[in-house]
């Protein structure tokens, strides 16, 4: 509201027998947050004058049951440092698609030793692994707390390189062990994955991390998943000599994002 109330308002809202109407009540509620002139005149009762109002009295009475019920209540929780650690770096939505990464590379080292004529599918789906945990770690329509988080100081590429982090606490031991079982070199296993995951949040920077994943994870099957299947050999950025590329190409496109943290800060239907 735009005026003061009225000391009749005043004094009605300040006596707990009497009673006031919604828009009246809100009025005044409204007003009293802004107008510390009207919370020392409610203080002091409707009359700044008059001393011998019972608002002080008021006060103390609610402030000393309070703290009776605060000495009766129970002792404070504290939260042990690691299960802050834990909530820090997992978002538990995550889990789903964690899960399904890992059963998808346990397929993929069964399917080889079946069909040993097949070009490597550990190192071919290991650049594409982390890319769905990636893309619900920073997501408006998966993230049930999205809108708790998104307002928080950490939120934005903070947040999202925590939740990448463990995204890839969890694929990157899953790729070692179907790595070693399969007979994959682990650097042709970790680079193209460390790659792929920094050009997703690169890319998501200016289109959204989301659409990135998706448009990364599909293009990477139909550039060179599908032509591997088909000719049976794996294609040349897969081969061992790559593994320079691949490390070059994962700072290089780390140093863009770390560029671009601002972007993340940006709530846009992108996230």
């Amino acid at each position: 509201m735009t005026t003061h109330p009225s000391p009749a308002a005043l004094a009605r809202y300040a006596d707990p027998s009497a009673t006031l109407d919604e828009v009246t009540l809100w009025s005044v509620e409204t007003h009293l947050e802004d107008c510390a002139a009207c919370r020392a005149r409610l203080t002091v009762g409707p009359d700044p004058f008059d001393r011998g109002a019972a608002g002080p009295d008021l006060l103390d009475r609610v402030a000393a049951a309070i703290d009776r019920q605060i000495a009766a209540g129970p002792p404070p929780v504290h939260r042990r440092r690691w299960s802050v650690a834990r909530n820090r770096l997992l978002a538990w939505h995550l889990a789903p698609w964690l899960v399904m990464t890992v059963a998808v590379l346990a397929c993929a080292v069964l399917l080889q030793a079946a069909q040993p004529q097949l070009p490597s599918l550990v190192a071919l789906l290991a650049p594409v692994a982390p890319l769905p945990g990636v893309a619900i770690a920073w997501s408006r329509r998966h993230d049930p707390a999205w809108e708790l988080i998104a307002g928080t100081p950490a939120a934005g590429l903070t947040m999202l390189l925590r939740r990448t982090a463990g995204v890839l606490v969890v694929i990157v031991p899953a790729l070692a062990l179907a790595g070693s079982r399969t007979g994959v070199s682990l650097a042709l296993t970790l680079l193209p994955c460390l790659a792929c995951t920094a050009a997703t949040i690169a890319v998501g920077a200016l289109v959204g991390v989301r659409r990135a994943a998706i448009g990364l994870g599909a293009g990477w099957a139909l550039a060179v998943v599908l032509p591997a299947v088909l000719t049976l050999r794996l294609p040349a950025v897969l081969q061992p000599g790559s593994s320079p590329l691949w490390a070059l190409l994962t700072l290089a496109l780390a140093g863009f994002a770390a560029t671009r943290g601002a972007n993340f800060r940006r709530l846009s239907s992108h996230n």
